[in-house]
């Protein structure tokens, strides 16, 4: 650290320090605030203060936080110390040369130097560590007069160890003494029995000039075991009975210790033989019993006696030890009660069993765990209970064996009145004291036979239901019944019928009630009669009814037209009232009559340029240009007609028989495009276009030679992948050509194709397989009824009555048939 000092006067005298530079002494470990030098400032000429913060040391060889500079008043300054370092002439610097430097007001400073001498003051020894706190000594008893210890002090002064110390006792002690060099001698054999078993000593160290020090050491006699514990309870033999609670004191085992001062002062019991009856307090030597006594149980019930051996000792390890033999004979008491295996015992009893059978013998199942008599017998006392007086009986009295007496018939009125169900209680007890009891409880239940077959209220049944009732639609219920006692549930079920094209059953019954409800809705044009066989069980008999659930027609049936949907290009000058095109649409519906069609054009038929004809109460209708176009004023300015046409079922609704007959609509797509005249032109004005023209250069860097490698290797893999995805593609196309997996009906005519679900392939099925059968017709006099082709032999009728023709006619595409000609004759499936 430099400093740049500036000395300057002011008009004559210059500030500087009075009484410096000079030379001062200072006593090691001088406290904070001892002064070590006075010294005063004279100011300039100009009289200006000392700044305050000055004066101060700036510098100090060697660096030392030990001074700083005081004021004690405007001119006069002081030296002090500050106790941020203990000033020792042993270890540390003996001189310090101090800088002093002020300032006043107007900048002008002075410096001078201050030497500050360490001088040695004369410390007192000093002892070390633990021994500077008092220490604790042990002797052993029996231990020969000699040496104890060897006790060392530290002379701050004496930094060589060279000076030597002495060292005395301050309280004087027959027993010990100590020498010169601080070696500490036992004048005596200590006997801790007969002596003192501590004592308690002063040392004290002193150096050449009288200064000394103290610290205190406590000699502790340690005493020897020398003798063996005695026992002072003379019993070895012990009875107790059994059924002891946990904790009871059984026995107490004393001992006495000749040694019985200091450590040895306690002795501890333990048994060293192996056993979980008993355990000991090794404190107080008292046996308690530590688990269950049973004389009844386990190896007791051969041999009461249990024997043990007790050690007493005077140390938990080493040390003196005695042993002792006691025993314990375990007496046997009444504690277990007479018990049984079972407490309740169910006895089922055929309604015709004859009088004198024997029911139950109670003394197979009851027993008395008591190992010796008359703690082990029992007997039984006379049955109590509703109706036993007249039905059963111990017989002999006490023995435990019930016996039959009276009627069990099940259809006895009074028999029905108790529920043929009886109720004994007989207690099983001992025969000594305290006499204990338990109740046995025994019902009879009689158990009656099957004599009454199951049978349903009804030999048949006949049910009818709407083919438009929604599922969970109740159709009917059947009823079944058993006049046998008890009367057990009856559950039903559908044993045979029920099921349609499409699902496995369309009927459900509930199987506790009998409740016949739909599955899914019926259809009429599909199976009009459902013959059910359904069951009846109970736990002993079952029993079968025939059902029979006729269908209700109703029209839930869209009328279905060919084609469904169609493309038309027309001329703009055709005349009015020419059949475009010869187009026909051809419509049917299951459940209505041709005669019932209505047609009608929606949306898309701008200023009622086309029409129908007729437009009601034929199946077959023409396409009419009904109005001409006229583009030229301005009336007509679309050229591409799409046509929605509605086709109706309630033509002849005013002549059904039911006003709330339901009415079905289906729909055809048309698309017509208006040709315009070959002279008509059309402008149209080409939009700009702005060319860009984009160049690039390869700017190729040599260093990047990976480039073109990863390019490569990454073409060649992704054309190996190519290649194996385009052979595996080629093997599955020829496997999956070769199949036909699927059917599906046409439409329109029913007839039956095949097709590859992957490829789209399609082809006529052989017509000789799928030549429709038609079902008899009825007797003379039943109403007529339509034929009714059967499974397999015509086209599946949706079951979404929701859905409209558009969704027929994408059903007809998907099949991949193609539209129909005038003839509606079907062409070839497409590819």
């Amino acid at each position: 650290m430099s400093f740049c000092i500036l000395f300057t006067s002011a008009g004559g005298q210059a500030l500087h320090l009075i009484h410096l530079p000079a030379m001062s002494k200072v006593a090691e470990n001088s406290p904070p605030e001892t002064s070590v030098h006075t010294f005063s400032v004279k100011l300039s000429a100009s009289l200006s203060p000392v700044v305050p913060g000055f004066p101060l040391i700036i510098n100090s060889s060697p660096l030392t936080q030990a001074f700083r500079v005081n004021w004690l008043s405007d001119t006069d300054f002081e030296v002090v110390t500050t106790g941020m370092e203990q000033l020792d002439f042993e270890e540390g610097p003996h001189t310090f040369d101090l800088q002093i430097y002020v300032k006043d007001d107007v900048a002008v400073t002075d410096l001078q130097v201050l030497t500050v001498q360490v001088t040695d003051v004369n410390e007192p020894p000093e002892f070390q560590g633990n021994l500077a706190k008092g220490l604790d000594l042990y002797i052993v008893e029996g231990t020969k007069p000699g040496f104890v210890y060897q006790v060392e002090a530290f002379d701050p002064e004496d930094t060589s160890q060279n000076l030597p110390l002495n060292y005395l006792l301050i309280s004087p002690s027959k027993s010990f003494r100590m020498s010169a060099n601080g070696t500490l001698f036992s004048t005596t054999e200590f006997d801790f029995e007969a002596g003192h078993s501590s004592y308690h000593l002063i040392v004290e160290v002193r150096d050449s000039q009288g200064l000394g020090a103290s610290t205190e050491l406590h000699v502790n006699i340690v005493n020897i075991n020398e003798e063996i514990p005695r026992f002072t309870s003379l019993t070895h033999m012990y009875t107790i009975p059994e059924e002891l609670s946990l904790g009871s004191i059984v026995a107490h085992i004393t001992a006495e210790d000749p040694d019985d001062r200091g450590f040895t002062s306690f002795l501890l019991y333990s048994i060293t033989t192996v056993n979980s009856y008993f355990m000991i307090n090794q404190l107080t030597g008292a046996i308690q019993v530590a688990r269950r006594i049973d004389r009844d149980a386990g190896e007791l019930r051969q041999n009461p006696v249990i024997s043990l051996e007790v050690l007493v000792k005077d140390r938990p390890s080493g040390g003196q030890e005695n042993r002792k033999q006691i025993t314990f004979t375990v007496e046997d008491i009444n504690d277990n009660p007479s018990t049984c295996t079972k407490f309740s015992f169910s006895i089922m009893v055929p309604e015709r069993a004859p009088r004198g059978t024997s029911l139950l013998d109670l003394n197979k199942f009851c027993f008395d765990d008591d190992s010796e008599a008359p703690n082990n017998r029992f007997n039984f006392t006379t049955p109590s209970g509703v109706g036993r007086g007249s039905r059963f009986l111990q017989d002999p009295a006490g023995s435990g064996k019930i016996v039959l007496i009276g009627d069990l018939d099940y259809e006895n009125p009074s028999n029905l009145a108790a529920g043929n169900k009886y109720t004994m209680i007989i207690q099983v007890q001992d025969v000594a004291a305290p006499y204990y009891k338990n109740n046995i409880y025994i019902y009879i239940l009689t158990s009656p036979e099957n004599e009454f077959p199951l049978v349903f209220d009804s030999p048949s049944y006949v049910f009818a239901v709407s083919e438009l009732s929604p599922p969970r639609t109740r159709v009917g219920r059947v009823q079944a019944t058993d006049k046998d006692f008890p009367q057990s549930r009856i559950t039903y079920s559908i044993s045979a019928g029920g099921a349609s094209q499409r699902y496995p059953n369309i009927f459900w019954i509930n199987p506790q009630t009998g409740e016949l409800q739909l599955v899914t809705k019926a259809d009429y044009e599909t199976i009009p009669v459902y013959i059910l066989r359904i069951q009846a069980t109970n736990s002993e008999d079952s029993s079968s009814v025939t059902v029979t659930v006729n269908i209700t027609e109703e029209n839930d049936e869209k009328p279905i037209c060919t084609p469904n949907s169609y493309f038309l290009a027309i001329p703009v000058d055709l005349k009015v009232g020419t059949n475009i095109h010869n187009f026909k649409l051809t419509c049917t519906d299951l459940d209505s009559s041709p005669r019932s069609f209505r047609y009608s054009i929606g949306a898309g038929n701008i200023n009622s340029h086309f029409t129908f004809s007729p437009n009601a109460g034929s199946n077959v209708t023409s396409l009419i240009l009904a109005t001409r176009f006229d583009y030229a004023s301005g009336l007509d300015k679309i050229w591409n007609y799409k046509l929605l046409v509605y086709i109706t079922d309630d033509n002849l609704l005013s002549g059904r028989k039911r006003a709330g007959a339901l009415v079905e609509t289906g729909t055809v797509t048309l698309s017509i495009s208006v040709i315009p005249h070959p002279t008509t032109i059309i402008t149209t004005t080409p939009k700009p276009r702005v060319t860009y023209q984009i160049l690039r250069k390869n700017a190729y860097s040599p260093s990047a030679w990976y480039v073109p490698f990863v390019i490569t290797l990454g073409s060649m893999l992704l054309l190996g992948l190519l290649v194996s995805m385009i052979v595996l593609l080629a093997k599955e196309t020829i496997q999956i050509n070769t199949v036909f997996d699927g059917e599906a009906t046409d439409p329109v005519t029913g007839a039956i194709y095949e097709f590859n679900s992957k490829t789209g392939a399609r082809k006529w099925k052989d017509s000789l397989t799928q030549m429709p059968k038609w079902k008899e017709s009825s007797p003379p006099g039943a109403a007529a009824r339509r034929p009714v082709p059967r499974e397999g032999t015509r086209p599946p009728r949706s079951t979404d009555k929701g859905r409209d023709g558009l969704s027929i006619r994408v059903h007809a595409e998907g099949a991949g048939l193609g539209p129909r000609s005038q003839a509606s004759m079907p062409s070839t499936p497409r590819e």
